[in-house]
């Protein structure tokens, strides 16, 4: 019997935005397509346009290969594999409905893997999903071949839905809710205000804060898993976010830090000051720089010139005997998740590094992991992401130092 991977995404031009989702079925043999689902879907949110691509390409699979089906499902959304998984509750009701209707599709078929991907190895699905959501912007269908057309869609195209504006549902509408082309443009329009409207509620904040000053830091080195302490100017520096926290608007419930002690130290000053405890979480951590560990920039451009411009140019490439930037985003995001998780409702202050933190605002951002490049963090900084109820994130403040000054 063959088997078959299934790959899928999903998205939003705003939260909620036009929308659109993309699938690919592939013979597990040989990685020749055998399907393509994409869809226009009007205006919805993230999450509701990845699990609509999930409910597709599943869909697409049973067309292609029959009842009990040999699949692996690979997605680039953390949220829908673990909650497909069984790993991670659906808390948003909104997406239960979606949920039970992929599982009942999966159990058609012969799951062997729910895997979570990096965004830039799913980029077949990701291009049809942003061809989907072009269609969308546009109030028309998506059509193969990445055009764009207002008349009847192709085989495994379906027309255009519209979802319920006004409140941001994530429910998708009856099918009596199908609108003409013009009327899904205006619907599209009309909508512009609404994505950028608050949230109901936040459901986490999160603030990161870099630690202080150490020697390695000062001389401009890579440091990473080496446990540098803050000198007396790192010391000052924490001491001076500690006093900004424990103040007016601020009022943290948990401080998690990084194992490491130029973190742990920073985040025991504002323990000091707001008398909560310190929770260490091993994930937090520095990302391994390996053999490059306490050199400058400069020495590691002249004794691993091809390792260094590797580094620079795949997110997958490690120093040598070090970690790659894929592996911290992988144990970064499963740390966030579990922290959104524990602590919901709750404003968390988590204590870490470079990486970690530009890691999770990345990932609040959905910038692609090139953006680790364009962002600086001096020491001691703050940065600000909410989570929202609606699994919505925002990013508040960053790089913000001001209590330094």
């Amino acid at each position: 019997m063959t088997s078959y991977v299934m790959e899928a995404d999903g998205g939003s031009r705003g939260n909620p935005g036009p929308a659109g989702y993309g699938a690919v079925v592939k013979d597990a043999s040989d990685g020749q397509v055998v399907a393509e689902a994409a869809e226009a879907i009007g205006v919805t949110t993230n999450n509701v346009a990845e699990y609509r691509g999930l409910i597709a390409g599943l869909r697409a699979v049973l067309d292609v290969g029959g009842e009990g089906a040999s699949v692996a499902v690979r997605m680039d959304s953390k949220l829908v594999v673990e909650q497909m998984a069984g790993r991670w509750k659906i808390k948003n009701e909104g997406l239960r409905p979606l949920a039970l209707e992929a599982g009942q599709l999966a159990r058609r078929l012969r799951v062997t893997e729910w895997t979570w991907i990096p965004r830039h190895l799913n980029s077949h699905a990701d291009r049809l999903a942003n061809e989907a959501m072009d269609a969308a912007a546009k109030g028309l269908h998506w059509k193969a071949g990445g055009s764009t057309d207002s008349a009847t869609s192709p085989v495994l195209v379906e027309q255009t839905d519209l979802l319920d504006v006004a409140g941001a549902s994530e429910v998708s509408a009856p099918a009596a809710s199908v609108a003409t082309a013009q009327q899904r443009a205006k619907a599209t329009v009309t909508a512009k205000g609404a994505g950028w409207a608050p949230p109901a509620r936040v459901a986490t904040s999160l603030l990161l804060l870099r630690h202080g000053e150490t020697p390695l830091s000062v001389e401009r080195r890579f440091s990473g898993l080496g446990d540098a302490e803050l000198t007396p100017n790192g010391l000052a520096q924490a001491s001076a976010a500690a006093a900004r926290l424990s103040r007016e608007p601020y009022e943290i419930d948990v401080i998690v830090s990084s194992p490491l002690r130029r973190a742990v130290q920073t985040a025991e000053a504002v323990a000091h000051r707001t008398g909560l405890p310190v929770l260490v979480d091993e994930e937090l951590r520095e990302a391994d720089f390996g053999a490059w560990e306490g050199h400058t920039f400069t020495e590691v451009q002249r004794r691993w010139p091809g390792e260094l411009a590797a580094w620079f140019a795949d997110p997958d490439a490690a120093p040598p005997d070090g970690e790659s930037f894929g592996v911290v985003a992988r144990r970064v995001q499963q740390a966030g998740e579990r922290l959104l998780d524990q602590y919901e409702g709750r404003t968390v202050l988590a204590v870490s590094h470079v990486t970690p933190i530009k890691m999770l605002l990345r990932f609040a951002l959905m910038a692609p992991p090139e953006a680790l490049y364009r962002m600086h963090l001096d020491l001691a900084c703050l940065s600000l992401i909410e989570h929202y109820s609606d699994g919505q994130s925002v990013v508040k403040s960053f790089n913000d130092t001001s209590h330094l000054h």
